[in-house]
């Protein structure tokens, strides 16, 4: 690679929305020179006005959520949907789930985002406004971009990295022809302001309301401008059909009035201006990472705004992005690997968000038409991995967990509830005989052989540090092949699990790399790691000692 001089930064970041803000300043931080290109000036509008108490943590770790408190956005406590087999609105409450972040907030996202933009130049990231990327390239020597500045003169600059966080534009992941279509959601949305109305009663005053129609659903957003951002979602080809038939604005205004409760709130309220159309909503990559650029936001997934994902998806990808780029610069090898983890992880995510979706649309059972009739599923994918990591996650909640407490209000498909209930099952038979027959009695568990389940591993791998990758430990099933990572100490223990050795060998052999005071020290804690890790399936079973 060319020397840093032959570079105008060390990274550059395309795009300033909250993935591309959130990359910037989490680079920034680690000693490299960032230069943050954005075709805008801000602020600047955008949709997508509802937040995730999943973002909170996030926004605290980028230094911007004092302002964030500070800026009157309007506290959002949950949401409340027409949707399932109740014709009446129901309500659920993030405090259920999430008593350490109980509210997120609905944000105007012209106001929201510049407050991440302005911190990321604050932090030292070179931000240009009303610069727009052309193109950009990257491979084996950098990357390199034209780039067009706000007099309209194009330039090129060269950097080590590109992190695309260029939106639903896609720069790179439409230069290389990376973007896949979601077949289930071929939807259109189009959406608009209000400006007065009425709100939902207490305590749902500030929650986002989201209502099925006969061919679609309809979201009303309320804000602390006092305007109300509502939105239609329909089938991207009947959609299109309806919009070039009687223009845009009739047909928003029409699908707005077929949601009784959403046009009782807006009744005697005012359109702002003209509705805005957004076709082609929800895709996936098939890369996200490779030599010398990462995707990031919506540059690289897209999913249906049922769950307000959006902006939790841009800033959670946008942090995990710049540990990669961090990774990837200072040690190649790693880099290489850990992009490899980085499109694990936030296809993850993206992927958690699509299994709600596709299973909330499926249970909905308030409306029948060809909309809702399409958008069944069906048992052939019932086994992909996806569901199998959705179905592993969502048995982990509490019944109030809102992913729970929302699909109970359907009818979701026989076989998911059925697997649900399954994973369930082993996970509390195993963590019910493992302390029946073990309790706190340590010394009964040192006689105790621990067997893994067929096929597993421990790899060395990729895993997220402060700010960027190192290497670290994970073990391998057939059911977890993205790895559950574990500890040094840990892995050092399950390494050894052959069938034949008790846990109390596993802890002498520990003896002779560790002081006698800090082994027993740290019995009571890998105890607990093994009987974790037996009620998630990772060590199969454990067995009396037979002596030869």
């Amino acid at each position: 690679m060319p020397s840093d001089a032959a570079f105008d930064a060390d990274v550059v970041v395309v795009g300033g929305g909250p993935a591309g803000s959130a990359a910037a300043t989490m680079l920034v931080r680690k000693g490299w020179r960032v230069r943050l290109y954005e075709r805008d000036r801000f602020p600047r509008e955008h949709v997508g006005e509802s937040l995730l108490p999943a973002s909170m943590p996030v926004l605290a770790e980028l230094g911007v959520l004092p302002a964030v408190e500070a800026a009157g956005f309007l506290p959002k406590y949950g949401a409340t949907m027409v949707w399932g087999r109740d014709p009446d609105p129901w309500s659920w409450s993030f405090a259920e789930s999430s008593p350490r972040y109980p509210h997120a907030y609905q944000v105007v996202r012209a106001q929201f985002d510049e407050i991440l933009l302005r911190n990321a130049a604050g932090e030292g990231v070179d931000v240009r406004e009303g610069h727009r990327v052309l193109d950009a390239g990257a491979g084996p020597a950098g990357a390199s971009l034209t780039v067009e500045d706000a007099e309209g003169r194009p330039h090129t600059a060269r950097a080590r990295f590109i992190v695309d966080a260029s939106g639903q534009a896609g720069l790179i992941g439409r230069d290389r022809s990376l973007r896949e279509s979601d077949p289930f959601f071929r939807n259109l949305a189009v959406y608009g302001y209000y400006a007065g109305g009425s709100r939902l009663p207490e305590p749902d005053t500030n929650n986002i309301l989201i209502e099925s129609i006969e061919d679609g659903w309809l979201w009303a957003i309320p804000l602390h401008t006092g305007l109300v951002s509502t939105g239609v979602v329909v089938d991207s080809a009947t959609g299109g059909e309806g919009i070039a038939a009687i223009g845009p604005e009739a047909f928003f205004r029409e699908r707005i009035a077929s949601g009784s409760h959403i046009s009782a709130l807006l009744q005697g309220a005012t359109l702002t201006g003209a509705p805005t159309i957004v076709r082609d909503w929800s895709y996936s990559s098939r890369e996200l990472a490779g030599e010398s650029f990462v995707l990031a936001g919506d540059a690289a997934c897209f999913v249906d705004p049922l769950f307000s994902s959006g902006v939790h998806l841009a800033l959670s990808s946008g942090v995990l992005a710049a540990a990669y780029v961090t990774s990837a610069l200072n040690d190649p090898e790693l880099g290489r690997a850990a992009a490899a983890v980085y499109s694990e992880q936030y296809r993850q995510q993206y992927e958690h968000f699509r299994e709600l979706a596709r299973l909330f649309y499926a249970s909905n059972r308030t409306v029948d038409s060809y909309f809702w009739e399409a958008r069944r599923i069906t048992g052939a994918e019932e086994s992909t991995p996806a569901r199998l990591a959705f179905v592993r996650a969502v048995a982990g909640q509490p019944p109030a967990g809102y992913e729970r407490a929302v699909l109970a209000h359907g009818e979701t498909p026989r076989s998911f509830a059925e697997a649900v209930s399954a994973v369930e099952s082993r996970r509390e038979a195993r963590a019910t005989a493992f302390d029946e027959r073990f309790g706190a009695r340590l010394p009964r568990l040192l006689s105790a052989v621990p067997s893994l389940v067929p096929e597993a591993r421990i790899e060395r791998k990729p895993v997220v540090g402060e700010g960027e990758f190192t290497w670290g430990q994970v073990i391998v099933t057939p059911e977890r092949a993205e790895g559950v990572p574990v500890s040094d100490l840990v892995a050092l223990v399950l390494v050894q699990i052959d069938g034949r050795r008790s846990v109390g060998d596993l802890f002498d052999r520990l003896g002779s790399r560790l002081p006698p005071e800090t082994l027993d020290r740290l019995r009571p804690g890998i105890a607990q790691a093994l009987r974790l890790l037996h009620v998630e399936g990772v060590i199969a079973e454990f067995t009396e000692r037979v002596e030869a």
